[in-house]
Parts: C-alpha cells; structure tokens; sequence
C-alpha cells in the first residue's frame, strides 16, 4: 500500500513516461486506470484490480472537456485531486497522471478518433459527441502510458466494448481488463453522478436494477426483445423515473441487436434514464437460454 501522504503526481507525458521506463528498466509490469476523479469504491476496485495484474499502477484523472456538449456539466463535474490521491494511494497506485487541458490538447490539436461498430446507437443516439472524445483521450492515454494492461468498468459497458475495439484495431498493446460493476447495498451502480441526487430521487435510483434484473429474466426466456424493452421502459416511469433515453437487450460480445428479436447468445441490457438533472446508466448481463 502506498503511503497516501506521499503518491507522486505527474502532470506532463515526459514526466510520466521517465517514471513508467525507470519502472520497465525494473522489470516490473504496469497497470493502468484512466478516470475523471471525483472517485468512489468503484474507482477503486479498478486500481485493486490493476494492482492485482501488474506490478506498479498509474491512474490518471482528467475531466476530459472533448466528451461533454456544451449543454452538459463540463463546469460543475466535481473536482477534488487532493481527495482522490489520498484514496488512490489507499488503494496501491503508485502514481497519479493528472494534465492540464493544454497538456492533453495543445494548440493546434486536431486529430480525431473515430470508432464504429459498437459505438452505433445507445449512447451515440443521445451523445453524438461522447465516443469521439472518449476515443482521443483514451487513445492518447494509452499511448502516453504504455501500460501491459488498462482496467475499465463494466458501468460503462458500451465505452468498454469501444475502447476494446479500438485498441484490437489500432493494435495498441495494452490488455484491456472490464471489471464488475461495483454497487451499494440497495444495488444501485456506484458513479461520481450520483452525487448529485436528492434523497428521493436515490430511493428511485435505487429501483433501476430490479427493474433490468426482471427484464433479463424475461429475456433470458426468449420473449420477444421488443415486448421486454417496452416493458421495463413502462417500468422505469411507474418507479418514477422522468425520461427514458433507452433500455435496450444487445449481443454482449459488439452490442449489435439480435436479428431475430430474441435472445440466443450471450446478451447484455442496457438502460439510461433521467432524474432530474441526473443521467443514470446501468446494465446486466442477460442469461443465455437454455
């Protein structure tokens, strides 16, 4: 465990990539964790888990501005690095990258990433913008890092199937880990947003995995998706959720819809609903028919 008084922080690449060489030069292995900062036990059961398959873990936290619209909350996501290095350095990192925005984008920055395939739908329906910021910054962290094996959240399932397909196509040679979403004790996926609910919208938050839980079962028994996908959106409202932007059952392997409208392979739900100014998303797997 690392001292929490004492993680060293980097904020520029060749400050980072000197620390991770001298590392290699070692022999040790190095693990990676990318996130925005604000963390929680999920954040750090990822660096837990990178821990567990490298010798040496580097975090990064960067409030990424290239995967917000300008109506989002780019301005009052929270911030708090001292916070965060104490809990990182709890959890055996060993070094936090934190740049500046002009340390990620310099002036004169223009390359874009573009990822098709599961990147369609879902989340590109209501963000168009997300997936291209998420792949240049993961993209350049990655590269900046160089680490044997990267750990994201299955949370954020639909980015993980992304960034896996981006890394196996543009040959990057980090091992890319989905680890187990992490939730509270009413089953409620932990995120940095939940914040920002009152008590009452978390009593309704805390309704959205039961409500996917009984759509997978029905899935699982070969309903009709469409029957199943209108269902739990009904259900999402009654438990008083405001808007719905999707609740949907995709192939688990490239979120592709199934062809004939039931399940019969691996399958994941995916969900994203409004409380207030709160976007939650979630997800599960859905058991394959027997």
């Amino acid at each position: 465990m690392t001292d929490p008084t004492s993680l060293p922080i980097v904020r520029t690449v060749a400050a980072l990539r000197e620390q991770v060489s001298a590392w290699k030069r070692q022999g040790f292995t190095v693990g990676f964790v990318p996130t925005m900062g604000a963390l929680h036990e999920g954040h750090l059961t990822l660096v837990r888990e990178a821990g567990r398959r490298a010798d040496r873990v580097v975090a990064s936290v960067f409030v990424n501005p290239t995967q917000f619209a300008a109506h989002e909350d780019l301005g009052t996501y929270p911030r708090r690095e001292a916070q965060d290095a104490e809990m990182l350095a709890s959890a055996g990192c060993h070094l936090l990258f934190a740049p500046t925005v002009e340390e990620m984008y310099p002036d004169g920055f223009v390359t874009a990433v573009s990822v098709g395939g599961p990147s369609a739908g879902l989340e590109t329906d209501f963000r168009p913008h997300f997936f291209g910021g998420v792949a240049v910054v993961v993209a350049k962290l990655l590269n900046q890092v160089q680490a044997d094996v990267a750990v994201f959240g299955e949370k954020d399932y639909q980015q993980l199937m992304v960034v896996r397909r981006m890394v196996r196509d543009l040959d990057i040679p980090t091992e890319i880990v989905g680890s187990p979403t992490e939730r509270d004790g009413h089953g409620l996926a932990l995120s940095s947003r939940n914040a920002y609910l009152s008590e009452a919208e978390l009593e309704t938050a805390r309704r959205l995995n039961g409500v996917l839980a009984e759509a997978g079962i029905q899935a699982t028994a070969r309903r009709p998706l469409a029957a199943v996908e209108r269902d739990a959106h009904a259900a999402l409202l009654k438990a008083g959720f405001e808007r719905i932007d999707y609740v949907a059952v995709r192939r688990a392997d490239d979120l592709a819809p199934f062809r004939d409208g039931v399940v019969d392979a691996p399958a994941r739900i995916l969900a994203a609903a409004w409380l207030g100014r709160t976007r939650l998303i979630d997800n599960m797997a859905v058991a394959t028919p027997t």
